[in-house]
């Protein structure tokens, strides 16, 4: 893409790249002068990390984002990219019932890729990172053909059990935390060319999960949960199929925002579609007894006996449950 290299009408400080710096001068500039939680017991600089793990339980998740696939620099800054990649690593481990304390961050970009570019990201991690609590403690560079950015994060269970995908019962409701439709929103928006309303495209640029809410719903006695990545239907229905269970979404109760209809008319599109559809915000969606869903989460639904599926008001959705990467 034209911004993950230098033009030569920039100037002798624009041509500094990971060429010039190299790997470790990178390293030193991306970890020079970063603060890390009591958490990180040893940060980088030597062979490994060294995190604290209270209980001797560490909770583990990866993702990979792509350039082209998961995030274009014309479309976010380099800053909106780290953060981006750090939110879908932390909300899983929240998604988890734990709460974040680490990320290690592998990254493969092409030789001439300007080292403000990665600095920005490097930016964006730490600060989404430290956002949650964690931090950045290491990681690894290479040479490729693209930016990819591989990232680790790590989390502590704090002594409870990981509320995991497989506890959903008959009898319980479904409940969500943080926003849902966003992201897809903004995507639809920068597909056609635009690049506002700021708050819609910014939503698909950087999501805003609620880590918090992940160990509030552990203690609360959350009976499954999930992170919402690939859109609610779909990510629901790995919920119903690991715990054997029907889960009925009632669209009565999903509000779609003001801003989101106001731009679906301008698109031509139903806004429900995104909240049902959309990917990347990173909501937290779980199962609870009834009468124990915690402050901020909002009832969308509930458990039944029956074949794993999701149904929307009592009936199968028509169309994609949300994104799939080999689709197609």
């Amino acid at each position: 893409m034209p911004t993950s290299s230098a033009s030569p009408s920039e100037g002798t400080e624009a041509m500094n790249t990971l060429r010039d710096v190299g790997e470790f001068g990178l390293i030193r500039r991306v970890t020079a002068d970063r603060v890390q939680p009591g958490t990180t017991l040893l940060g980088p600089g030597d062979d490994a990390a060294v995190v604290e793990a209270r209980d001797g339980r560490v909770v583990a998740c990866t993702d990979v984002l792509v350039e082209g696939v998961h995030f274009r620099l014309d479309w976010s800054a380099p800053d909106d990219v780290g953060r981006k990649a750090a939110a879908a690593n932390l909300a899983d481990v929240a998604a988890m019932g734990a709460v974040p304390t680490a990320l290690l961050v592998g990254l493969a970009c092409p030789r001439d890729t300007p080292v403000e570019t990665l600095e920005g990201i490097a930016s964006g991690l730490w600060a989404e990172a430290s956002s949650a609590g964690a931090g950045v403690v290491g990681g690894d560079v290479a040479a490729g053909p693209a930016i990819v950015l591989s990232v680790t994060a790590l989390g502590s269970l704090e002594g409870r059990p990981p509320v995991t995908r497989a506890g959903a019962k008959p009898g319980d409701v479904v409940a969500l935390c943080g926003r849902i439709g966003w992201a897809a929103a903004g995507l639809d928006v920068l597909h056609r060319g635009f690049r506002s309303p700021v708050a819609v495209v910014g939503a698909h640029r950087v999501p805003e999960p609620p880590y918090a809410a992940g160990p509030q719903a552990a203690r609360a006695g959350a009976t499954s949960m999930i992170d919402v990545s690939d859109g609610l239907l779909a990510d629901l229905g790995h919920l119903a199929a690991a715990s054997g269970v029907t889960v009925d979404v009632s669209t009565s109760a999903l509000v779609v925002p003001p801003r989101l209809v106001e731009v679906a008319s301008a698109l031509g599109v139903d806004p429900l579609e995104w909240l049902l559809t959309g990917g990347e915000d990173h909501a937290l969606a779980a199962t609870f007894p009834p009468g124990a869903v915690p402050e901020g989460w909002t009832v969308i639904g509930g458990v039944t006996e029956g074949d794993a599926a999701v149904l929307v008001d009592g009936a199968p959705h028509e169309g994609a449950a949300g994104w799939d990467h080999f689709a197609g």
